[in-house]
């Protein structure tokens, strides 16, 4: 079986992430890791039997391969995408893709430009309780969905980057508002501010209007002592809720509440078998860069509707 040849550039918190889970993928060789501190770089890589670059450029120049995963700070994930996608890389970069919209396009022209896949990390989508909510919606199980509620809370984080909450975290519930719906949001409302941070925003409460009076009402912060990852769609039948983090899922009807039992999986792990499936059979991710667009369009209405106080159209 052919492997992929692959490197991942950035070894913080996710980016170490990636690299443990593509080790153990057989259909990937995982080549090198890249980090603009060297010295976590070369920490990563002994771990790892990897070979080790403090720029992503010189990796590029020095070893044969076919795409990079890209976990850096939002204000770097265009600047390195467009590094890769220029000198023939397949590219999965993380959420938020770009820090505007006008990078997040550049990026999409340039890999079509290249002819290479370009997925974004939108890892929700793969989660395979999320999977089975969208399932059971398109099946009609709940009957016609009226509105969806996602909260996705904890903690100050240790690796606080560049974007606050929105960008950072409400994103993922954003893009599977998207995806479990299949419909893009035409209006947003959202308050936002800060309460433990003078430069992002630490907690949001959004509401999306969708078509067919569907809404979705999405809270997320930095504020709330513990984690929590939940996701509810109520229907004109039923209503399923989702432990994004078990994976456990319940529906409820006026009769009766089920709890069907599943197995386990890692999102992660299925994100990026999916990421080599598409490059070995030439397919197309899953999420996109036209999703990956679409979310961050949305997050910026978001961003501005909470600084307008008003309703911002999309």
């Amino acid at each position: 079986m052919r492997k992929i040849k692959m490197a991942v550039v950035g070894a913080g918190f996710w980016g170490r992430n990636h690299i443990r889970v593509l080790s153990e993928l057989p259909e990937v060789e995982l080549i090198a890791v890249c980090d603009i501190d060297k010295q976590r770089a070369d920490a990563v890589s002994e771990k790892y039997g990897l070979k080790s670059y403090s720029e992503s450029l010189k990796m590029y120049e020095e070893e044969d391969l076919d795409a990079v995963t890209i976990c850096v700070w939002s204000s770097k994930l265009a600047e390195e995408s467009l590094k890769a996608l220029k000198t023939g890389k397949h590219v999965l970069v993380e959420k938020p893709m770009a820090s505007s919209i006008k990078e997040a396009r550049k990026v999409l022209r340039m890999a079509e430009a290249k002819k290479r896949k370009l997925a974004v990390g939108f890892i929700e989508r793969f989660n395979p309780g999320v999977r089975r909510v969208k399932k059971n919606i398109e099946e009609g199980l709940i009957g016609s969905p009226v509105s969806a509620t996602a909260r996705r809370v904890s903690k100050w984080p240790q690796r606080l980057g560049d974007v606050g909450v929105v960008k950072d975290t409400a994103i993922h519930d954003i893009d599977i508002m998207r995806f479990i719906f299949n419909e893009d949001p035409i209006a947003v409302y959202a308050r936002a501010g800060c309460l433990q941070h003078q430069r992002f925003e630490d907690y949001a409460q959004i509401m999306l209007a969708l078509p067919n009076n569907k809404t979705a009402f999405l809270e997320a912060n930095w504020l709330t002592p513990y984690k929590i990852r939940r996701l509810t769609v109520t229907g004109s039948e039923a209503i399923i809720t989702l432990d994004y983090i078990t994976q456990e899922m319940t529906i409820e009807t006026s009769g009766q509440t089920l709890t069907p039992r599943y197995e386990w999986e890692e999102p992660l792990k299925l994100e990026l078998q999916h990421f080599a499936d598409c490059i070995l059979n030439n397919k197309e991710p899953a999420a996109s860069g036209v999703d990956g667009i679409k979310a961050l369009e949305i997050a910026e209405a978001v961003l501005k509707s909470a600084v307008k106080g008003c309703t911002v159209k999309i």
